[in-house]
């Protein structure tokens, strides 16, 4: 490959990794984003003849996974409404099952059988939100609007493009003429959205609002890092949920990253001692006062540490024989980069989710979502709030 086609792929993945970032703060431009890009990365590298696109499939399933990993995180920040929490929590960690066995098998047939509903089903809360205030939608609304997106939509799209294998550009190409049915279909639900809008739905509850909603003042500040992180156990069922959901998405990753001698439990295992030892060093900083009031500052000081903690690691492993040979050096640099950028949003937007658990037991804020750790209590290893 030459400069250009290097300069081409930094630039789509680099975009890939960063647009996911805007969906926690203003959600349905940050998914529209990378549905886009998701949508068009693969055409941009037919351009470019020499760039190989023998492993798109694994490599786009993993940044899928990420982006989307990254929407349910947000759900901890910016979700109150328990219905709509519960049902998204299913949808995700069914999908992320689906990826990591299409990973582990390649049989493209379970990306069907676990179709990715979560990520259109947060589309439609988070249009809704726009103008309707999120705590309106009952359980009856989220599993119905679930079950619609998942049979109507989801399933055909996941039969067009991993049963029957065809592409939409090829496929408008040969049949021209479909672009007209297409464009009449697309007209028809847009008009009948918007007369559902206007005579149909509730009088919205505020203007248009494109930004999450904003978090109550408890809830904001570095000094809440400092003042929660450090009075909280290590070791509790918050840490075992982010331990799993991230070594899940690193051996996705690693499918394609890191495919000589790949050992998925093995990487699972190291995975979660290596969150669970970087979770142990974040939280020892915030008993000594570390309050962090930039994340990219956090970021970059963790992925130092983690670094040192990936390298003492991973010399252990092969002290005792668990590991043969190195990460090379820059999918080692990548996979810190991810987890620790993982770890920070699960902290630090798990640490709003447990404050709002207290606003509620204290009566100043709606019921707030019931989290995954199942605790209710404020999780060890939370940063401030973001």
């Amino acid at each position: 490959m030459g400069t250009t086609e290097i300069l081409i792929i930094v630039l789509v993945v680099g975009a890939r990794l960063l647009l996911p970032l805007l969906i926690p703060y203003v959600p349905v431009v940050g998914l529209l984003s990378c549905l886009i890009l998701d949508a068009a990365d693969q055409t941009i590298f037919q351009q470019f003849p020499a760039i190989d696109l023998d492993g798109y499939q694994s490599y786009d399933k993993a940044l899928d996974i990420y982006y989307l990993t990254v929407a349910y995180l947000s759900t901890f920040r910016n979700w109150t409404n328990v219905p709509a929490f519960r049902v998204s929590l299913f949808l995700f960690y069914y999908r992320l099952v689906g990826n990591l066995l299409f990973e582990l098998t390649q049989e493209r047939w379970l990306l069907f059988v676990f179709p990715n509903t979560f990520e259109y089903f947060f589309l439609f809360f988070e249009l809704c939100r726009i103008r309707w205030d999120q705590t309106r939608m009952t359980m009856k609304v989220a599993i119905g609007s679930a079950a619609f997106i998942w049979i109507v939509i989801k399933l055909p799209q996941e039969w067009w493009i991993h049963i029957a294998e065809l592409d939409f550009t090829d496929f408008v190409s040969d049949y021209p003429w479909t672009v007209i049915p297409m464009v009449i279909v697309g007209v028809a639900v847009i008009g009948f959205a918007w007369w559902w809008i206007t005579h149909k739905a509730p009088a919205a509850d505020h203007r248009f609002r494109l930004l999450a909603d904003p978090l109550p003042p408890e809830l904001t500040g570095a000094d809440l890092y400092r003042d929660s992180r450090a009075k909280e156990r290590v070791f509790d069922r918050a840490l075992a949920q982010k331990a799993v959901l991230i070594a899940v998405i690193v051996v996705i990753f690693a499918q394609f990253l890191a495919p000589s001698g790949n050992r998925p439990f093995q990487i699972a295992l190291s995975v979660i001692v290596f969150v669970a030892l970087s979770t142990m060093v974040s939280q020892w900083l915030a008993r000594r006062g570390r309050t962090w009031r930039r994340v990219v500052i956090e970021l970059v000081v963790m992925m130092a540490i983690n670094f040192g903690l990936a390298a003492i690691l991973e010399t252990v492993e092969n002290i005792l024989g668990l590991r043969e040979g190195r990460v090379p050096f820059v999918a080692l640099l990548f996979f810190i980069f991810l987890v620790t950028l993982l770890i920070i949003l699960f902290d630090r937007y798990h640490l709003v989710y447990a404050g709002r658990q207290r606003l509620r037991r204290a009566g100043a804020e709606s019921p707030a979502v019931p989290g995954p750790a199942g605790d209710g209590s404020p999780t060890a290893g939370a940063g401030s709030a973001a």
